[in-house]
Order: structure tokens, then C-alpha cells, then sequence
């Protein structure tokens, strides 16, 4: 009897489906969007693959080459291949630019159209954490913020990523002390993950000024290592392509793996000086790592680079610079 009350109940629910025209739409466009997604992810990871082996063969070619230029043995790591690729260094030009990366692929369209940056918190967040999103919010010019509620990370992502938002700011905190963000971009990644620290926002400061709402100028301050440019470019594309006349900065200064983030407006007082006024908020941010995914695909996605706080050289050694 059991079964027959199902088998009822699934021709009743057809019989709707078929009535109505959206429902019938809706089962079919879900499945064709998520098989897209799967082809787009998979073809994502493939370049990414292929962009290792290509990176090992162009690192020993440039092994070989600098050998032959300075007329010193060639390295043993490569002395097996040396002939096939002493064939291959004919072909390379002086204006190649090297290995073309997934790192391009995520940021094709930086430049182009201006990102759309969604802000947001963790789940319950405190009274203070709110007024730190709001001046978050307002950093990152056209950005959206939204309550968290009770929505989980996979609907955010998706939300996200249907409206096509290009990167999402999550802000965390403890005891009401902002204290951690995460910055996404989408819809592949990658994913870095700061702490924060020294948090002063524009509330704890009397009789500030308003904060501008034009396209900031963008100074970074020693990120000469490679992960150092790499977490540049996950900063500088959160933001537009500023005009020459705005009179916005926002910096980056790099000391030590900590990264000071200062906001200022400036302004001529005659033609050799300029009066700087903080407009706030002001932290420093560590990062502690980066993921090749988004949130969504947290558990599974690579990690491209994690900080080791407990290794012996953890506190002599420099991630970000190559001083």
C-alpha cells in the first residue's frame, strides 16, 4: 500500500510540473548549469596541470641558457636533456613574457570591467563587527554588502557567482574584535585568507571626515618576492582602474609579512606641497594562506601556499619580499 501511495504522489507531483510552464523550465536549465560549471571547473584544472609541466621545462631552459652565457658546466639536473633543449631555446624570442598561468586565467578581464565585490560577515555577527563591514563595504567602490543570516557558505558562492560577482569578503571576528578576512574570487579562485590586527575603525575616531566614494589610486610597498606579487594581484583586483584626477589613496606597505593598510584623500595647499588627511579605518593583515578553489570547495581545493608558524625559520624567514 505503501508503494502505491508513492507512485501517487510522483504522478502528482508531474501532473504539476507539466502545468506549470516555470517548473518545467527550472528542471530542466538546473542540471544544464550544473554540468557547465563541472566542464568550466574541469577545463580550469587542466590548464593548471599543463602549466606545471610547461613551468619545469622552461625553469631548465633557463638553467642551460644561463650556463652557456656565463661558460660554466652545465647543471647535472639537466645534463640527460641538454640537446633537446638547447633545440628548444632557438625558438624563444626576447619578447615572450614566460609561462602563461592559471593566474591568468582567473583575472582575464582585470582592467576591463570593474569588479563587483560583495561584503558580508560570519554568521551572529557582534554590533561592532557590522560597523567594520559597513567601512569595509565602503573601501572597495561599487561593492554590495549583505546580512549574513543564517545563509551557508554553498548558497552564498552560488548567489554569488549567478550574479556575477567577481570576488567575495568575508570578515570574521572574536569577542567582537574583527580579527580575520577572507577574500574569494570567483568562480574558480583563489582564495586568501588574512588575520588582522590593530583594527581602529572610523567610529573610534571623533570628527572624521567623510569618506570619498571615488576610484583610489593604489600604492603596494615591498612585494617584490613571487608570492608577494601574487598577493598583490589578489588586492589590486578588488579594485577599478582609477582616474588621474582622484584625489583617493589607499596603501598597502609591506614589513615583515605584516601588511599595513592605510586610507587617505589628499589635497594641493600650493603648487609643491600636498596635505595628506587619513580617512580610515586603518589594521594590518597577515596573510596565512591561499587555496586554488573557492569557499564552496574548501575541503578540496589545492593549497597554493600556507604559512608555518612552528617551523624553525618560521619568524627569520620573509614570504613577501625578497629582502
Amino acid at each position: 500500500m505503501q508503494q502505491v501511495d508513492d507512485l501517487k504522489k510522483r504522478q502528482q507531483e508531474l501532473q504539476k510540473r507539466q502545468q506549470c510552464p516555470a517548473m518545467a523550465i527550472f528542471d530542466v536549465m538546473v542540471p544544464w548549469m550544473l554540468r557547465r560549471e563541472t566542464r568550466l571547473r574541469r577545463e580550469y584544472l587542466y590548464r593548471k596541470a599543463q602549466e606545471d609541466r610547461v613551468r619545469t621545462i622552461e625553469e631548465k631552459k633557463q638553467k642551460l641558457k644561463s650556463a652557456l652565457d656565463d661558460n660554466r658546466l652545465i647543471p647535472t639536473e639537466v645534463r640527460r636533456e641538454a640537446v633537446q633543449l638547447q633545440k628548444l631555446l632557438e625558438y624563444d624570442d626576447e619578447g615572450a613574457e614566460g609561462v602563461s598561468s592559471h593566474m591568468d586565467d582567473e583575472y582575464k578581464w582585470a582592467g576591463v570591467e570593474d569588479p563587483k565585490v560583495m561584503v558580508t560577515t560570519s554568521r551572529d555577527p557582534s554590533s561592532r563587527l557590522k560597523m567594520f563591514v559597513k567601512e569595509v563595504k565602503l573601501i572597495f567602490p561599487g561593492a554590495q554588502r549583505m546580512n549574513r543570516g543564517g545563509h551557508e557558505i554553498n548558497a552564498l558562492v552560488q548567489a554569488c557567482k549567478a550574479n556575477n560577482v567577481t570576488d567575495l569578503v568575508i570578515v570574521h571576528e572574536t569577542r567582537g574584535q574583527p580579527d580575520g578576512l577572507v577574500v574569494c574570487h570567483l568562480p574558480f579562485g583563489p582564495t586568501a585568507y588574512f588575520t588582522l590586527y590593530n583594527v581602529v575603525m572610523r567610529h573610534d575616531v571623533p570628527d572624521i571626515e567623510t569618506m570619498s566614494e571615488a576610484y583610489p589610486h593604489l600604492i603596494f610597498h615591498n612585494f617584490s618576492s613571487r608570492l608577494g606579487q601574487r598577493v598583490s594581484n589578489i588586492l589590486k583586483y578588488l579594485f577599478p582602474v582609477p582616474k588621474e584626477d582622484s584625489r583617493r589613496v589607499i596603501t598597502f606597505a609591506n614589513q615583515e609579512d605584516f601588511i599595513s593598510f592605510r586610507h587617505h584623500t589628499y589635497k594641493k595647499t600650493d603648487h609643491k606641497n600636498v596635505e595628506l588627511s587619513e580617512v580610515g579605518p586603518r589594521f594590518e593583515m597577515k596573510l596565512y594562506m591561499i587555496k586554488l578553489g573557492t569557499l564552496e570547495n574548501e575541503a578540496t581545493a589545492d593549497v597554493e601556499w600556507r604559512h608555518h608558524s612552528y617551523t624553525h625559520t618560521a619568524k627569520k624567514r620573509k614570504f613577501l619580499s625578497v629582502e
